[in-house]
């Protein structure tokens, strides 16, 4: 059974300007009628399908066959054989056999965006957390989104080392499974066209 990791800020966030571009559409429909629509409805419409796609959609999954990135436009699936550190500098990043992938939904806080990381915090957290004199870095911290994620996949990723079964990692594709998000890349292309088109004729 997969482990799902989502930042509830962001999909808040995606609520407010999806509720936000309904109301406008409302307006728009209201006020200008179908012709009102149909010149400027699309740019709201875009407006808010880049916030389902920016806030809303992306997550973590993790199972027992690895870590799957679903990102803005892509998603990524990494197997638990070719993971070889997890780092939070910028945002929950695999590093992998395959290269560098980081995760959308789990961005680093900046230098005040978590308050300071108190014993308590670190207590439990997986050894592969520490660095260089038992340091841990504020996107490791369990307050930040990068920090909550990273947790979930350092704790599997740990146990599986323990037990035994990445001790000889063998990789089954050459490169990681990725499917871009060609619907949701189409749409926004032709609602950007049609945005476009009304405006001009």
């Amino acid at each position: 059974m997969a482990t799902v990791y989502r930042t509830g800020s962001s999909r808040v966030l995606a609520a407010s300007i999806g509720a936000i571009a309904g109301i406008g559409l409302i307006a728009l429909a209201v006020d200008d009628g179908l012709g009102g629509l149909l010149r400027y409805g699309w740019w709201i419409g875009l407006a808010a399908t880049l916030a389902w796609a920016t806030f809303w959609n992306p997550r973590i999954e993790v199972d027992d066959s690895g870590v799957t990135l679903v990102n803005v436009f892509r998603t990524i699936t990494l197997p638990w054989p070719s993971i070889s550190d997890i780092d939070t500098k910028w945002a929950l990043t695999l590093r992998t056999a395959y290269g560098s992938f980081g995760a959308w939904a789990a961005p680093a806080p900046g230098r005040h965006g978590t308050r300071d990381t108190t014993e308590q915090d670190v207590k439990h957290l997986p050894a592969s957390t520490f660095g260089v004199g038992n340091s841990v870095r504020p996107g490791d911290s369990v307050n930040s989104p990068s920090g909550r994620a990273a947790l979930a996949v350092r704790q599997r990723w740990e146990a599986l080392r323990e037990a035994g079964y990445l001790d000889n990692p063998r990789l089954e594709f050459d490169k990681p499974p990725v499917r871009w998000h060609v619907g949701l890349i189409a749409l926004i292309v032709v609602m950007i066209a049609l945005g476009i088109a009304g405006l001009v004729l």
